[in-house]
């Protein structure tokens, strides 16, 4: 009987892993030995990274989609009717439409989702170009920004680990290019006593900070914002007032993930070197759906997903295990609109950002430009 493997969820780790399995499941898929089943929410797949640019007008809208049947692997079928219940004890998933589909090997990558409304006020108060819609709405604000207050306000958790510091940098060239630099203050949040929640990146962080006249508050839990105010209030007390409030909204998980029972927050407990729902022989987590703690990033996903590939391509063809996932992340990150560095680590090696080049920023946009190719399966 054939081996079903179920992939559940349509982003870039689910895209990885199923493409990547055509590739080493060739024969396997040729000769009916094995079947791939993909669920998503949506026909388009979207390069979420590249949010980051619209609100300065620095990628078009256009860029930033594809048809996900075109990104994904003619041999897998593509049901855009998102999972509702994901049963393990019975080997199903439950999808909205009705469906019922069963599994001898699960991969759930569901992500996350951004939650403003988790914090009063902020839907209504706050910018941020987490969503597109969102990155639209900032777009507008900095159109018509004339200098003022900046906050940049980051929640935890979220995706994209440097994507707070990439909107500050940016933000500061945006108001020099603008001229309105010098009639404007920003002013950064974060919720530990650091810059960031990685200790070596923190610290390479306050010199620039410094550098660029960009004032920070840490320690800062936001509590609430007051959007007719234009306030932003604490757990520890502090409140700041802002002309224009960008933020990081908290994160959580997929409500599938809830509803089926599998973690809390929508993270499901995911073994950090096998990449096997804690307890499961035959599920597998990928991307930002894991609760290892390590950064949720396009990067880790793309690690994450090859290394599932091996294992799974593996199990079915010789019944043993490749390889373990050694925790590795590399990311690109803008420090402004013409300069970037890097952090690269993994379980064992911290981060060392270098210093910012105008090169490593032209890297970065070779890379958006090679996304596709990446989630293709062939980069």
């Amino acid at each position: 009987m054939a081996k079903k493997i179920l992939i559940v969820g349509g982003g870039l780790a689910g895209t990885i892993v199923a493409n990547g399995l055509c590739r080493q499941l060739k024969d396997e898929l040729a000769s009916g030995g094995t079947t791939i089943t993909m669920l998503g929410a949506s026909p388009k797949h979207m390069y979420q990274p590249g949010l980051l640019y619209v609100p300065f007008g620095r990628m078009r809208e256009s860029e930033l989609f594809r048809d996900q049947r075109k990104v994904l692997d003619r041999r897998v079928p593509y049901f855009v009717d998102p999972a509702k219940r994901i049963d393990i004890d019975k080997k199903t998933v439950l999808t909205e439409s009705g469906k019922s589909h069963a599994y001898d090997f699960l991969v759930i990558a569901t992500g996350s989702r951004i939650r403003p409304d988790t914090i009063p006020g902020m839907a209504e108060g706050a910018h941020w170009f987490y969503d597109l819609d969102g990155a639209r709405k900032m777009r507008d604000a900095l159109r018509d920004f004339q200098g003022g207050k900046i906050v940049v306000n980051v929640n935890a958790p979220h995706k994209c680990p440097v994507a707070p510091l990439e909107i500050t940098f940016m933000l500061r060239d945006f108001l020099a290019a603008k001229d309105v630099l010098n009639k404007s203050e920003i002013t950064y949040t974060y919720p530990v006593g650091r810059l960031h929640g990685l200790e070596p990146v923190a610290q390479w962080a306050v010199p620039e900070f410094e550098r660029c006249g960009i004032k920070s508050e840490i320690f800062f839990n936001t509590k609430s914002i007051d959007p007719k105010g234009k306030t932003i209030t604490s757990e520890e007390g502090v409140t700041l007032s802002y002309d224009l409030l960008v933020t990081i909204p908290p994160h959580t998980g997929q409500q599938v993930i809830t509803d089926s029972d599998l973690g809390k927050g929508g993270w499901v407990p995911t073994q950090r070197n096998t990449l096997l729902r804690e307890g499961s022989s035959d599920v597998f987590i990928v991307g930002d759906t894991t609760n290892i703690p390590i950064s949720k990033a396009g990067s880790t996903a793309h690690f994450e997903a090859d290394t599932i590939v091996d294992n799974l391509s593996s199990l079915i063809k010789e019944d043993r295990w490749a390889r373990n996932y050694d925790g590795k992340v590399f990311c690109f990150m803008e420090t402004g609109l013409h300069t970037g560095t890097y952090v690269w680590f993994n379980y064992t090696t911290p981060p060392n950002p270098g210093p910012p080049s105008q090169m490593i920023h032209w890297f970065k946009l070779a890379y958006n430009r090679m996304y596709w190719l990446s989630a293709s399966g062939l980069l």
